[in-house]
């Protein structure tokens, strides 16, 4: 084993031990179920704006985004813009309101139980259906990171497994599947959504300067913008032309790229980062700290793809580990580039990258399993005690990961496909539904019934048909979701004083807020 590969296992082992520890330490500071499951509504914006951002991310970032568009050319960067996009529409007009709206309606803790306190009818059924959309979608998802944890390991550290006894890719991808999934689980299991959050915090910061450190040392390495503008020209023509519509596939193939930021309004994982600000007007702190992360990450992750392109197409002995998908380029370049300390913490920015995503939506998964389906089930008046509520939580983390790593046991499995596919579904079963609960009040039960469902089935649908060729399965699921919430609820419309006088609180609330923070920045 080389000196280098031994100080890149020391950095891993390093960067593994932190967050355990930062899931221990949270640990401590969890004793009910609502500090499990929201961090007992304290988590300060820095906090929110970052774990919210890199649990939004995830290998996805590091490794998706950066193997389209190494493949596809600059035109795959649509993605990108919807989703920055989309994220700040999330944060400015869906944050606020739903920070102040779930502790007015009977103080929810889940999105699923915030749905049942908001409408006078259908709402409990409407919990257990998206306590069940989000265990199937979740899993799908979780998934999507452990598949990029073992590829990540196979890039990284394939000669290490060699030397124990590991000779094919196969078995290799495996092993540091299993790794990754173990020591997510563990931290996530001892330190619930406080343990994610924070530790989603800190590799945020990770992420952050992997993905300003790489494309600007290629860059210069390269030879500087000029050459590599050449490079890129000569080994890919038209990697360039973001408005390549046939290169992407036609303009409807291209907005179903862009309309992925539609889907930022339905995933849980993110949105409960809301509901745990400590109060609204820390949501526009977080929307400026997450935001310009984003906007900067998403840069770097593009600008390394493109010099990605030059930088190996130039050099014959150099080949991106995923030939397929191209979903190591990043990596591949980084351990190409840097010498091994910091390689090492490039490497651990990628791991933090897919960790940080796992962790929470593990987190979302447990408390749909146990707020939202066993409590539906055996009932709310059941009788338990805080610590028995936060093991039932664990235990959820543990049968979710359980099932979503034998989805990921193929290790063909495309990081992109699977995140596609369950961000389709949440953004197209859950966004108009979270958006028509807090904008109108006259959204009923039956309406949000209807929207979920029909938004669930289409995107499943459009996928079992191979629709998705033609334009991304989440563009006709909200628009399916949308039509049906509004058309139900007008046909159906029902008095809801109860209902009315929450609404009302809640914009009287928001109102109160806004001024108060206009006053401050006076």
């Amino acid at each position: 084993m080389s000196p280098d590969t031994v100080v890149k296992i020391i950095a891993m082992l390093l960067y593994f031990a932190g967050m355990i520890a930062v899931g221990v330490w949270a640990t401590k500071r969890t004793r009910t179920m609502q500090d499990y499951m929201l961090g007992g509504r304290n988590l300060p914006p820095a906090v929110a704006a970052l774990s919210a951002g890199a649990s939004d991310m995830s290998g996805w970032l590091l490794m998706g985004l950066p193997g389209a568009i190494y493949m596809g050319g600059l035109v795959q960067a649509w993605i990108a813009i919807g989703l920055t996009l989309g994220a700040w529409v999330n944060w400015k007009i869906v944050a606020p309101r739903l920070r102040i709206y779930t502790e007015v309606s009977g103080n929810a803790i889940t999105i699923p139980s915030f749905l049942d306190n908001r409408f006078a009818t259908g709402g409990r059924a409407l919990r257990v259906i998206a306590g069940l959309v989000i265990l199937v979608f979740f899993t799908f998802y979780v998934s999507s990171g452990f598949v990029a944890g073992g590829q990540f390991t196979v890039s990284a550290f394939g000669d290490v497994l060699s030397s124990l006894g590991l000779s094919d890719d196969g078995s290799r991808y495996m092993a540091g599947m299993l790794v990754v999934a173990g020591v997510t689980i563990a931290y996530t299991l001892v330190g619930g959504f406080l343990g994610a959050s924070y530790t989603d915090f800190f590799q945020g910061v990770l992420m952050f300067l992997a993905l300003l450190l790489v494309p600007i040392v290629a860059l210069f390495i390269a030879g500087g913008p000029g050459e590599v503008v050449s490079n890129v020209n000569e080994a890919q023509p038209g990697s360039f032309n973001l408005f390549d519509m046939e290169a992407g596939g036609g303009f409807i193939t291209v907005l179903g790229l862009f309309a992925w930021g539609l889907g930022y309004f339905g995933q849980p994982h993110i949105i409960v980062r809301f509901m745990a600000l400590r109060d609204m007007r820390d949501a526009v702190t977080g929307r400026r700290i997450g935001i310009g992360w984003m906007a900067l990450c998403v840069a770097g992750a593009i600008g390394s793809a493109i010099v990605g392109i030059g930088y190996i197409g130039q050099r014959d002995a150099l080949t991106v580990t995923d030939t397929e998908n191209g979903e190591t380029v990043f990596l591949d370049m980084a351990q190409q580039l840097f010498p091994s300390v910091i390689a090492g913490l490039v490497l651990a920015a990628v791991l933090a990258a897919i960790m940080s995503t796992i962790s929470s939506q593990l987190v979302v998964s447990s408390s749909a399993l146990v707020e939202d389906l066993t409590k539906m089930v055996l009932g709310d008046d059941l009788k338990m005690s805080p610590r028995r509520q936060v093991w039932l939580g664990r235990a959820g983390v543990g049968l979710v990961a359980v099932i979503a790593i034998a989805l990921a046991w193929n290790p063909d499995s495309s990081i992109l496909d699977l995140v596609g596919f369950a961000w389709a579904g949440f953004g197209a079963s859950f966004g108009s539904v979270v958006v028509l609960s807090l904008f109108w009040r006259r959204f009923t039960g039956p309406g949000a019934i209807a929207a979920m469902i029909g938004g669930a089935l289409t995107v499943a649908l459009w996928k079992i048909f191979g629709l998705d060729a033609v334009v991304y399965e989440l563009l006709p699921g909200f628009a399916v979701s949308l039509i049906l919430g509004l058309v139900v609820s007008k046909a159906k419309p029902e008095e809801q004083p109860k209902i009315d006088a929450e609404f009302d609180k809640m914009l009287e609330l928001l109102h109160s807020e806004v001024k108060q923070t206009d006053a401050t920045q006076a």
